[in-house]
């Protein structure tokens, strides 16, 4: 493909780095991390200072954006901005069940451990280096913000501001403990979306008892399950999803000659949600990306087991939506991810994990730090977020509830706007 193009006056430019799979072993596997530097055409030639945007997932590549919209027109104004494809997404050497196709069990364990935030924080400095930037800016939403804290605990050296949206993990706290505050969360979103659509409370006990007495096969062949359904409760954490929900659940079913069945673009839409059979990273390392030195152990699904039963389905009882949570049956259901259970089990069972966050070099922070922290976050719980941003000096909280985990797609020009300006009153540092 171009190396470059333009489209309404931004240049958009390819970069492609050859890097280490481990850095620890440099003389190893290579990979290729993608990155697409964005500038106003007009200020191409000059010496803009850069802003790297860090995506959210784990497991999903920068956005292909449009030339001047939401936050990117914001950020176009003064930065040269670099969308970095995350090491095993997008054209960044992709990590599917493909690629892990040839390995043995040991081999996938392995090589899906390097892809966490310690080494895409590795690739950037790599990449700031290669492109001869002394210091950029980052942004960093949801798991982004994430990778951002591991970036100011490695190398505040090479920082000049960081911006985080919807991503402020706690440095310390157990995985146990953030999806005993998310379950309380996605029961606020049960709760509100069944509240202003009492009905689809009835649909979807309708639908679940037609997944359970029948064997309802999506259009990949693979057997649709109740637990299945469940999980497309992840989208009530962002905004404006109640309608659509409801819209979809309208449409669920068609009468045919044999009597009622869930309809052909009700399956359809299903398959496409489950976005872990074409991003296993999502799958794999959703839990270990909170893990320093320590195993998970399927925390969701202790968590769910042992503390939040009514969210297992049972007739007669309401109906529940899980939300952004990781299951070992997935690995039993879901097509793509059935070769890779082994690998799974061993990574949920990894305690060796090396630490993401050196609390006592946050603790002396002197880069400016700007966060959007969204008080009815039901991915990110808030009080967390402000646990960790207690013990980080020249950081700032805007806590709000005008936005879901998506604000930054929702009204990014806005929010964007926002964190700069709150950074440009932090501490002595030149802006």
């Amino acid at each position: 493909m171009q190396e470059s193009f333009i489209d309404s006056g931004v240049l958009f430019r390819q970069h492609q780095f050859d890097l280490p799979l481990n850095y620890s072993k440099k003389d190893g596997t290579r990979i290729t991390v993608f990155a697409r530097e964005v500038v106003e055409l007009s200020k191409a030639d000059a010496n803009l200072p850069w802003l790297v945007y860090f995506q959210g997932g784990p497991g999903f590549p920068s956005p292909r954006p449009d030339s001047k919209s939401g936050w990117l027109k914001r950020a176009l104004q003064d930065h040269r901005v670099l969308l970095l494809d995350q090491r095993g997404t997008g054209m960044s050497s992709p990590l599917t069940h493909q690629t892990l196709s040839h390995m043995d069990d040991a081999k996938q364990v392995e090589y899906i451990s390097q892809f966490r935030a310690d080494n895409i924080v590795r690739d950037a400095e790599a990449i700031r280096e290669a492109l001869g930037a002394e210091k950029w800016s980052i942004l960093g939403q949801s798991f982004g913000g994430f990778c951002s804290l591991t970036y100011l605990s490695f190398y505040p050296q090479s920082l000049h501001r960081v911006y985080i949206t919807g991503g402020v993990p706690s440095l310390t706290r157990h995985a146990d403990d953030v999806y005993r505050a998310t379950y309380q969360r996605v029961l606020d979103k049960n709760k509100a979306f069944f509240d202003q659509f009492p009905s689809a409370q009835r649909r979807c006990a309708e639908i679940a008892e037609f997944l359970r007495t029948r064997d309802v096969k999506l259009p990949n062949g693979q057997t649709f399950t109740v637990e299945q359904f469940q999980q497309i409760g992840i989208n009530l954490g962002r905004s404006g999803a109640n309608l659509p929900m409801y819209y979809l659940l309208e449409e669920a079913f068609t009468e045919t000659a044999q009597g009622k069945v869930l309809s052909v673009s009700f399956l359809q839409a299903m398959l496409t949600e489950q976005s872990y059979q074409t991003n296993p990273i999502y799958a794999f390392l959703h839990e270990p990306i909170y893990n320093q030195g320590e195993a998970s152990v399927w925390s969701a699904h202790r968590i769910h087991n042992a503390e939040y039963a009514e969210f297992n389905y049972e007739p007669g009882k309401p109906f529940l939506f899980t939300g952004e949570m990781v299951y070992p049956w997935m690995f039993d259901q879901m097509q793509n991810l059935l070769p890779l259970k082994q690998a799974a089990e061993a990574l949920a069972t990894k305690s060796d994990w090396p630490a993401l966050y050196d609390v006592k070099k946050l603790a002396e922070n002197t880069v400016p730090v700007t966060c959007a922290v969204y008080a009815d976050d039901m991915y990110v719980e808030m009080d967390y977020s402000r646990e960790t941003l207690k013990g980080i000096p020249n950081s700032r909280a805007w806590i709000t509830n005008e936005y879901e985990h998506n604000g930054l797609r929702a009204d990014g020009e806005r929010i964007l706007s926002k964190l700069m300006e709150m950074g440009e009153h932090i501490g002595n540092l030149p802006s």
